[in-house]
């Protein structure tokens, strides 16, 4: 198991709550810069560098960096007010657009076969 030297609370100077409240796990984050500014905390850096890819929910975020939802949104609040990302609201399936329920299934069995 990898354990962090220093926990994620430190990063964010101790703060567990995000500057806005308006973040949850399907927010779309995109990077409104296609550099990593080098003056960023290493949380931030490391969110960027992922995100100069293309855009993701913030919960695949908090899954690629192996850290915290509840982490990454203060880190990304962070981001989005300092001006380095783009932040967009889920937008709700209308019944029309949700998934078929076999492939639904098939994820879930593919997420529990990683695990």
């Amino acid at each position: 198991m990898n354990r962090r030297l220093i926990p994620p609370y430190v990063w964010t100077g101790g703060r567990t709550r995000p500057s806005r409240n308006v973040l949850d796990r399907l927010t779309v984050l995109r990077a409104a810069t296609d550099q990593v500014p080098a003056s960023l905390s290493p949380a931030g850096r490391r969110v960027l560098e992922l995100l100069l890819d293309g855009a993701l929910p913030l919960a695949e975020v908090a899954a690629h960096l192996s850290l915290p939802v509840s982490f990454v949104k203060v880190v990304v609040s962070d981001l989005f007010d300092e001006g380095w990302l783009i932040v967009r609201a889920p937008t709700p399936a209308q019944d029309d657009q949700l998934p078929d329920q076999q492939l639904l299934e098939r994820v879930i069995r593919g997420l529990r076969a990683l695990q």
